[in-house]
């Protein structure tokens, strides 16, 4: 008006009719034909004092990635050109949009320098970049993955229907093969857990392949809420909760004759919601005792163990120490028809036909005393409890224990002796804890060296440090490390090994127990009557050239 551009009638009538269909005023202005995208952009240019650009010509894949949110770009209309220190210059049509001045100032920490492009140019850069984001997408997801999702997992057409508008298409092309990718990488790649995190400026997915968490790909941020709706789809959760944690499962079916259960966790937090996939493989406890890595010495007194009519066998380990597969690989050893075996877990982590399995729920009432009450009145002759958590849930396993039934159990202990101290600990008497428990293991996982390992020369002085004995350094072996090769995807590492304490309860153990010894003292005792520790069981694996020192001094403590 002030130019002489519009007359005040034009510019009220625009400016109501922006106001009541909800539009900026520079699209009203710019469809009323009253002036053209170029004449506003040059008088804006030459108003406001800004440069004036043609980005017709730019190079989308030549402006800086990343920096501003994509949302925010499309939702703004703007466009990051180029950033020099603290100093961002940003592509702009409406310089009176102060909204999006200030926001993308807040976002990016930089002092915002406006660029004024014509309009029409400007919303055609921003259908580029969005369409080239997408492209990235489809890229990274490349062609459709042979995966199928088990019947029972898959959403009915109208929960799917639904779910698509509330979650703003969920079933999105790019994103449903993006995320079955990232599922047969995972098991190609031997991955125990996928996370799936959002960050301000970046969405990061990670693999945890033997015990490391690995970079595997970086979607657009765009991506983050398409991608936890199709999860918590196929999860069966509910996609319109954005505030609590969920937990779910869903079952893929990789190849006729193999299925993996996939355990779904999802958190609220501060940029979305990250989601994290732990892969249950059934087929983990029927490979045999053998590939565990028990010692032979070790692998008798476990077979002895289990085999007795009664008593109680504790598992100790950190979480991801392998606790649940070395249970499973005894459960599957002892499951034969004559025999009736439950266990109560939370949650059942690797589905075994010939058991019964309980999922403990203790919002329904159904905890790990409950179920082993109700165990004791369906004639077991084996019953594994997840974890001792409480007094309680130890008192009914030592009496199942006591009353002729093999128990089967687990703890968070750093190593065996600690464990019968642990339980004291809890309140369970001495008398019962040495009358029910006939052996503990104590375990850690460690990676195993590839096949490309070379041997390496440490100093004896190191050696003898981790443990080693002087007459064990006589020359007849060498430590190995790692080196990387194709198969091991250049770690020098593939798989992993367990590291063992296996400690009987004997005689002078109960002993000790009954006198209320501590854990160094029977620690002292089992060391005496040959017990290896776990950092010796460990130098056994180096010796053998099976782990590299690095790693058993990483997982073992002494």
């Amino acid at each position: 008006m002030q130019a002489g551009r519009l007359s005040a009638l034009q510019a009220e009538t625009l400016q109501k009719k922006s106001v009541a269909e909800k539009l900026a005023f520079i699209d009203v202005l710019l469809s009323s034909g009253a002036i053209e995208s170029k004449a506003l952009a040059a008088f804006c240019a030459e108003t406001f004092a800004y440069p004036l650009m043609d980005v017709n010509a730019l190079n989308i894949d030549a402006l800086p990635a990343k920096i501003i949110d994509n949302k925010l770009m499309q939702t703004q209309r703007v466009v990051a050109l180029a950033k020099r220190g603290n100093k961002m210059s940003v592509a702009i049509s409406d310089p009176t949009n102060t909204q999006a001045l200030d926001q993308i100032k807040f976002q990016t920490e930089s002092t915002v320098e406006p660029v004024i492009v014509p309009h029409d140019a400007l919303l055609q850069l921003l259908a580029r970049i969005n369409k080239s984001s997408e492209q990235s997408i489809s890229d990274l997801a490349g062609d459709d993955a042979d995966i199928q999702f088990a019947e029972e997992e898959q959403p009915s057409a109208a929960s799917a229907a639904a779910a698509a508008d509330a979650a703003n298409e969920v079933e999105d092309a790019p994103v449903v093969r993006f995320l079955n990718k990232m599922l047969m990488d995972a098991v190609n790649l031997g991955a125990s857990d996928l996370h799936f995190e959002p960050f301000e400026k970046f969405y990061r997915v990670r693999f945890r392949v033997d015990g490391v968490l690995l970079e595997h790909a970086q979607p657009p941020i765009s991506i983050k809420e398409k991608l936890v709706s199709r999860i918590k789809v196929l999860a069966k959760l509910d996609i319109s909760e954005k505030r609590v944690p969920q937990d779910g499962r869903m079952r893929l079916i990789v190849s006729p004759t193999k299925t993996i259960d996939l355990r779904i966790s999802t958190l609220p937090t501060l940029f979305g919601e990250k989601t994290v996939m732990r892969i249950l493989d059934a087929t983990q406890a029927q490979m045999g005792i053998d590939s565990l890595g028990y010692d032979p010495d070790q692998k008798e007194l476990l077979l002895d163990a289990i085999q007795r009519p009664y008593g109680m066998v504790l598992v100790t380990g950190p979480t991801g120490s392998g606790k649940t597969v070395s249970l499973y690989t005894c459960l599957n050893i002892l499951n034969k028809p004559g025999i009736n075996i439950s266990t109560a877990e939370d949650p059942a982590e690797i589905n075994l036909p010939g058991v019964n399995q309980v999922n403990v729920n203790d919002k329904a009432g159904l905890t790990f005393p409950v179920a082993l009450k109700s165990f004791l009145r369906q004639d077991p002759d084996i019953i594994m409890v997840g974890e001792i958590r409480d007094l309680e849930t130890a008192d009914i396993a030592i009496k199942a224990a006591q009353t002729g039934h093999m128990v089967f159990s687990t703890l968070h202990t750093n190593d065996a002796p600690s464990t019968l101290t642990r339980l004291m600990n809890m309140g369970v008497a001495p008398f019962n804890i040495a009358s029910s428990v006939i052996l503990i293991t104590a375990q850690r996982l460690a990676r195993r060296l590839c096949s490309c390992k070379q041997p390496v020369d440490i100093a004896p002085e190191l050696l003898l440090k981790a443990g080693f004995k002087p007459e064990e350094l006589d020359g007849s072996w060498k430590p190995y490390g790692p080196v990387g090769c194709e198969r091991c995807n250049g770690g020098g590492y593939k798989g992993r090994v367990g590291i063992y304490q296996i400690m009987p309860i004997t005689p002078a153990i109960e002993s000790l127990i009954l006198a209320s010894g501590n854990a160094m003292q029977i620690a002292a005792q089992s060391e005496a009557e040959g017990v290896k520790s776990l950092r010796q069981s460990g130098l056994v694996k180096v010796k053998g050239g099976l782990t590299s020192l690095e790693e058993v001094l990483g997982c073992t403590n002494e």
